[in-house]
């Protein structure tokens, strides 16, 4: 396969690299990832400003590309300018920190992935609960497996995966659960603090823990062990509503 590796860490994030080398050996791997962290960029792009791609080598001699942007930018840039042909497959992560429920709507993460798909192009983002990964190599693996079975039966156009790990052993995982997003909003908070000059700043916080206990929900199973994938279709229409809204008759109201 050809392989298009990005993330919304930075190109120097150890889950990134830890895909790179389990992919290298025998695939075609590109790295185009973002020059340092951008998280919770959502699918942001830059439009103001010039986009930047610098040849950098990593650990211990890896090769990618270094972008000043978003991780969208990584994708349009990679397909657009800095790849010679179009990428079988782009794999976004690994994330340190799940991306589940209403999350998912800010994740550069999962933003990635879901750029790659708007391209027609199989995508799966990838996250690790929590922030101090402990098995960045057990979730390569298992990815690995995923990204085989993507590549030999296909996703549908406009449809992504979205996979999110515990951070155990591969040995100790309950099992792979297909899920449904949450769409439970976390209890959210804003801490008010004062600056040593007496002006006001914020942090925002929130208590991410799952409430339900339905192994359907991505957040629940990834809590319980599970990894989780959950289909992701970058169209956003809700067609159920459509006929009712037709039956407004809004366009009555135009005179």
């Amino acid at each position: 396969m050809k392989i298009l590796l990005t993330n919304d860490d930075g190109i120097y994030a150890e889950g990134l690299w830890a895909l790179f080398r389990r992919f290298a050996d025998k695939h075609e791997v590109t790295v185009v990832a973002p020059e340092g962290e951008r998280s919770a960029v959502g699918h942001g792009i830059t439009l103001h400003a010039p986009l930047r791609a610098t040849q950098v080598w990593v650990n211990g001699g890896y090769p990618g590309y270094a972008v000043t942007g978003t991780p969208v930018d990584c994708i349009k840039l990679g397909l657009l300018e800095i790849l010679d042909s179009r990428p079988q497959m782009v794999i976004s992560g690994i994330n340190p920190g799940a991306n589940v429920g209403v999350n998912i709507n800010y994740s550069g993460t999962v933003s990635a992935a879901k750029e790659a798909a708007l391209y027609g192009i199989p995508a799966i983002a990838v996250s690790v609960v929590g922030h101090q990964v402990d098995h960045y190599a057990d979730a390569a693996r298992f990815i690995e497996i995923l990204a085989e079975n993507v590549f030999g039966k296909g996703l549908p156009a406009g449809t992504f995966l979205n996979v999110n790990l515990p951070d155990i052993p591969l040995g100790k995982v309950a099992g792979v659960q297909i899920s449904r997003q949450s769409n439970t909003f976390f209890s959210e908070y804003v801490e008010k603090r004062i600056d040593p000059r007496n002006r006001t700043y914020y942090w925002h916080g929130c208590d991410c823990l799952p409430d339900n206990k339905d192994l359907n929900f991505d957040e629940t199973a990834l809590y319980q062990n599970f990894i989780s994938i959950t289909p992701i279709k970058c169209d956003m229409t809700d067609y159920s509503i459509i006929e009712d809204l037709k039956g407004w008759k809004i366009d009555k109201e135009l005179g």
